[in-house]
């Protein structure tokens, strides 16, 4: 399946639920459990520590986040491990980022 989307254009952009108010998400991919999607921080974005089931990747495509006293900014690239705590983050200007999440693994006995 071969889809194509704009990252910069206005469509396609909904609430990111989870995420603080003003946070808008474009989905790119969300399939068996694999997950790819521009998040918007908007100027103002706060959020607290949390952790994941899977592992998570951000690419800063625009703009800059703070995370634990360090500035990421535009090229910038962090991985998160499955149940790895992340954050707190803030974003005084806001931020484009692309996440993506590994699917998850079936553990079986």
């Amino acid at each position: 399946m071969n889809k194509r989307v704009n990252l910069f254009n206005e469509l396609n952009w909904e609430d990111a639920e989870g995420y603080p108010q003003g946070t808008k998400k474009k989905t790119l991919r969300d399939e068996n459990s694999a997950k790819t999607i521009l998040l918007r921080l908007p100027p103002g974005f706060s959020m607290e520590p949390h952790s994941h089931l899977t592992t998570e990747q951000h690419f800063v495509l625009e703009g800059e986040y703070e995370s634990k006293g360090e500035i990421f900014t535009s090229g910038s690239y962090q991985i998160f491990y499955s149940g790895e705590e992340h954050g707190p983050y803030k974003s005084k200007n806001g931020a484009l980022i692309l996440v993506i999440w590994d699917p998850y693994k079936i553990i079986s006995e």
